[in-house]
């Protein structure tokens, strides 16, 4: 019995890894589709036990907005999608009332990518956040 739990179990995970494999490979072709065309701004939001969001801006050298798109979801079956409503609007111009219709996560990851843009092109760098894991085990520094 407990054999067949543990061959369940290691099953599961497989299928769970090869499912993440495909999430990442169809994010990474949408990534690489809107980065032939410009610079693409991406923002993320992660939710314990909400849906994460992740989304990508395509701009011009004006930063005209070209294509957005966004990732949500809580499974490995979530795909980038079309985000209407931002193309030919400048990114660093979005007002309040472009977020209207929008979900609190997706809002929040704009503001994610509006703030990643700004630090990098002003020759900043991004910090890492920690995760849960690393709120957890001490650093030995």
């Amino acid at each position: 019995m407990i054999l067949y739990l543990i061959l369940l179990i290691g099953i599961a995970w497989l299928v769970q890894s090869i499912l993440g494999f495909l999430q990442i490979r169809h994010f990474n072709k949408k990534y690489a589709e809107m980065r032939s065309m410009g610079r693409v701004a991406i923002g993320k939001k992660t939710g314990m036990f909400r849906a994460g969001t992740v989304v990508m801006f395509c701009i011009d050298k004006k930063n005209k907005i070209i294509k957005a798109a966004k990732m949500q979801g809580v499974t490995v079956f979530s795909r980038v999608r079309e985000l209407k409503g931002f193309e030919g609007k400048y990114l660093l111009k979005i007002a309040d009332e472009d977020f209207i219709g929008l979900d609190k996560l997706t809002k929040l990851a704009i503001a994610d990518a509006l703030r990643s843009y700004d630090i990098i092109s002003k020759g900043g760098e991004l910090r890492v956040k920690k995760g849960w894991i690393e709120h957890l085990i001490p650093n030995k520094r």
